[in-house]
């Protein structure tokens, strides 16, 4: 481990030609990864990653090296390396690291890395094995255990020492069936900043049943209707919709480059006054939770849209000196080989008041949305196309048989817009969010009313 002087030696050097910030990031990660497939275990991983990155930032330009060595005698190399890109003047900034200190625990009951490994591997078959024995219109069943311990170490020349440790742990199932020529999925993926208790939390043998048993319900739905109606987007459904409609236009890269449509409207109404949209990275257990960012900034919790009006932004250092904004601790990275930017942890619309049955109960003829799946959407303007895995018809109020086949077809800002009831039964779901790299998130949203949206179908 290296002292405070010698990181601070790093970082100096690092600026000897110049530039008006310079960080280091250490990473040491240990992980498991156990995967069946095709009946069997085909995939047992664990090992450990470590290395380290330097990155300058001099004006409108960032530098960034890196290297699996990350001794004092490389992080040198690195330092010189870097700035000799940089051709200034050294500006004698002057700084002294002192280590930040979070309040926030998050206790790990059982750490992954002291429970067997035959434990792991147990857990994965049984779930297959439960999969398998609902018969043969079950043809296909993936079944993936993860855990990963993460230590990081930050220091930058604004005086941050940050170290942290993250413990992660996740599994999921999917199971795919198939009746005259019909093939239907379902997937289930639990998983949070905790340990192996994740198992007493989402029982393995509950999880593999749900994914199961909606696999084949959805094989004797009927075609979903089509054109435009009335849709219940349930709890359950995840937080697709405030992730890729109205998330990623959130973060404060998309707005600096002036591409996100949410650019230039803070303090104006983009959303329904019964829409809170919040993006909190402190929340206990949840998997995009963490005690700093990757820059070594606290996490917290944004308000990024209070009761439909454009509160703020999510951002790094970086955008945030550009935009003259406080960082929201939302710099993110895939690991020391990658620098920061903007992403989100755990997103939500944050509930309202309403008991599920009530918003059902109001839909003379529309579509309950219980899972969705994934979809595309254009940052730029909001347009989405957003595939349903789970949805059922309602009929005077009433649930009716589920439906296949359907996607829905809309734009984000119009449907923030829209929302006109708001459940009170705000759920997660767990996800990888991929922004040229990938980071641990969480989507939430309460059951939600949208009086008219596009429904496509077959």
């Amino acid at each position: 481990m290296l002292s405070t002087k010698q990181f601070e030696e790093i970082l100096y050097l690092s600026l000897k030609n110049g530039g008006d910030f310079a960080e280091i990031f250490l990473e040491e990660s240990r992980g498991t990864v156990v995967g069946c497939e095709d009946n069997k275990i085909e995939k047992i991983s664990s090992g450990i990653s470590s290395g380290g990155g330097i990155r300058i930032i001099d004006g409108e330009i960032t530098y960034y090296v890196c290297s699996s060595n990350a001794s004092y005698e490389e992080l040198l190399n690195l330092a010189k390396e870097a700035s000799s890109a940089i051709k200034g003047i050294n500006k004698n900034k002057k700084f002294e690291l002192k280590p930040l200190i979070s309040n926030l625990s998050y206790p790990i009951q059982r750490r992954p890395n002291e429970v067997p490994l035959d434990e792991k591997t147990a857990l994965v078959m049984q779930m297959n094995n439960i999969a398998r024995s609902y018969g043969d219109k079950i043809r296909q069943v993936t079944v993936r255990y993860m855990d990963s311990n993460q230590a990081i170490t930050i220091a930058n020349s604004e005086g941050v020492y940050v170290e942290d440790n993250r413990i992660r742990t996740r599994y999921f199932i999917n199971v795919i069936a198939q009746k005259d020529g019909i093939l239907q999925t379902g997937y289930e993926a639990p998983g949070g900043s905790i340990g192996f208790e994740l198992i007493e939390k989402h029982p393995p043998e509950k999880i593999a049943r749900l994914a199961t048993e909606r696999a084949l319900l959805m094989l004797d739905a009927k075609h979903a209707p089509v054109g435009k109606m009335a849709v219940v987007l349930d709890s359950e459904a995840g937080g697709t919709l405030v992730h890729e409609a109205c998330g990623h236009g959130l973060e404060a890269d998309f707005i600096m480059k002036g591409t996100s449509i949410y650019n230039g409207k803070i303090g104006q109404k983009v959303a329904s006054h019964l829409v809170t949209v919040i993006d909190d990275g402190t929340i206990t257990g949840n998997y995009g939770t963490y005690r700093f960012d990757d820059e070594g900034t606290p996490s917290q919790k944004n308000v990024l849209i209070e009761k439909g009006i454009l509160k703020g932004f999510m951002s790094d250092l970086y955008t945030a000196k550009k935009l003259g904004l406080k960082p929201s601790g939302n710099g993110r990275r895939e690991s020391f080989t990658s620098k920061p930017q903007p992403r989100m942890t755990n997103t939500i619309i944050a509930a309202g008041k309403l008991p599920k049955e009530a918003i059902i109960s109001s839909i003379q003829e529309g579509l309950w949305v219980k899972r969705m799946g994934g979809g595309q959407v254009n940052v730029t303007n909001g347009d989405f196309v957003f595939e349903i895995t789970e949805g059922y018809l309602i009929e005077d109020g009433k649930v009716k048989h589920p439906v296949r086949g359907a996607t829905l077809i809309g734009n984000g800002p119009q449907v923030l817009m829209m929302i006109d009831m708001v459940g009170n039964d705000l759920e997660f779901q767990t996800g990888v969010c991929g922004k040229h790299d990938h980071a641990p998130v969480s989507d939430g949203q309460p059951t939600t009313r949208i009086p008219e949206i596009t429904v496509g179908g077959r």
